[in-house]
């Protein structure tokens, strides 16, 4: 039995450039199901997607990362690819990505953008890409160039372990350091980045997006490097401590008296306030890890992305007997 494969487009207002993508990626992808979730469009983006062969699917909640939380829900199979429905990425490369997953076998395979033509990446995302991933890579790991690439294709036990909390465009910075955290194997392929077609307009707000993936990555090294991010404050609240009380411990020795008791008593409490910090810190690493090591049970659920049938057992002497699959949607 082949694997399955299912293409996820996430569209607002994509009448322009959502056709072509679908017949690339049908084209490219002929026994994949192509889904088309419409994010609250008010053009012709579900007519048209229909019409070039895509099952559409409607996200009323707008964001780019409530379309996904849906899609993962929704959809079942053994490799998901998702891209933009802007025509902004090379739709025909999706065959390389998806061989790439059962070849390795990983569980995430970026389309990692190259810029062939001026004015496709705006000088701003470009700069902003580059300085948010430089901050995943020092907190996370270093095995991601491009951070918030939204072409990529997953295993299913990427796509089953993976929560989707995000709301808008910050869901690719939440798939990355997922794939960081759990040290999931992930490969990258160079694919072309364009201009958008015209009549399309870009959804993402440099300032704005960027401050909310900025936020989300410091949620999330909160979340998920606590006893980092507490031994930093803790080690803040201690300096600002021994700056106060140093020239009263100083005082002291020299008089044989406490003259200052109220910055004494100041820098007694800063101290003491560090050293719970610190701990709650410890106490929150323990907690990471159970969280962590349940999610990557989960993950270890699921098989690893093949193209060979797979078999399991059903009992002694009875021999293997397929494992049953879940019945793809036809356009």
């Amino acid at each position: 039995m082949e694997p399955t494969i299912a293409c996820v487009v996430p569209c607002h207002n994509e009448e322009a450039a959502v056709g072509k993508v679908v017949r690339d990626l049908r084209a490219a992808l002929p026994e994949a199901v192509v889904y088309v979730y419409d994010n609250a469009s008010t053009d012709r983006t579900v007519e048209v997607a229909r019409e070039a062969g895509a099952i559409v699917r409607r996200e009323t909640r707008k964001g780019k990362g409530n379309v996904i939380r849906r899609a993962f829900a929704d959809v079942d199979a053994d490799a998901l690819l998702i891209i933009d429905g802007d025509d902004t990425y090379d739709a025909s490369r999706a065959r390389d990505l998806v061989d790439l997953l059962f070849e390795g076998p990983y569980d995430q395979v970026v389309g990692a953008r190259r810029v062939t033509v001026d004015g496709a990446y705006r000088a701003g995302h470009a700069v902003g890409n580059k300085l948010l991933t430089g901050a995943v890579r020092s907190l996370f790991g270093n095995d991601v160039t491009d951070m918030l690439s939204g072409y990529r294709v997953f295993s299913r036990r990427f796509v089953k372990s993976f929560p989707a909390l995000a709301r808008e465009f910050e869901t690719e910075t939440e798939m990355t350091i997922h794939a960081l955290h759990l040290r999931l194997p992930t490969a990258e392929v160079l694919t072309d980045y364009r201009v958008r077609p015209a009549g399309g307009e870009s959804k993402l707000r440099t300032y704005r997006d960027g401050w909310r993936i900025l936020r989300v990555i410091l949620d999330l090294a909160r979340r998920e490097r606590p006893s980092l991010v507490h031994t930093v404050l803790a080690g803040v609240l201690a300096l600002v401590s021994l700056i106060l009380g140093i020239p009263v411990i100083a005082d002291f020795i020299e008089t044989g008296t406490v003259p200052r008791v109220p910055t004494a008593i100041l820098a007694a409490a800063i101290m003491t306030i560090a050293a719970l910090v610190l701990l709650v810190g410890y106490i929150l690493e323990s907690l990471m890890h159970m969280r962590q090591e349940q999610t990557r049970l989960v993950h270890l659920s699921y098989p690893a992305p093949v193209r060979t049938p797979r078999y399991t057992a059903r009992g002694a002497g009875t021999g293997p007997v397929p494992v049953r699959k879940t019945a793809r949607d036809t356009p």
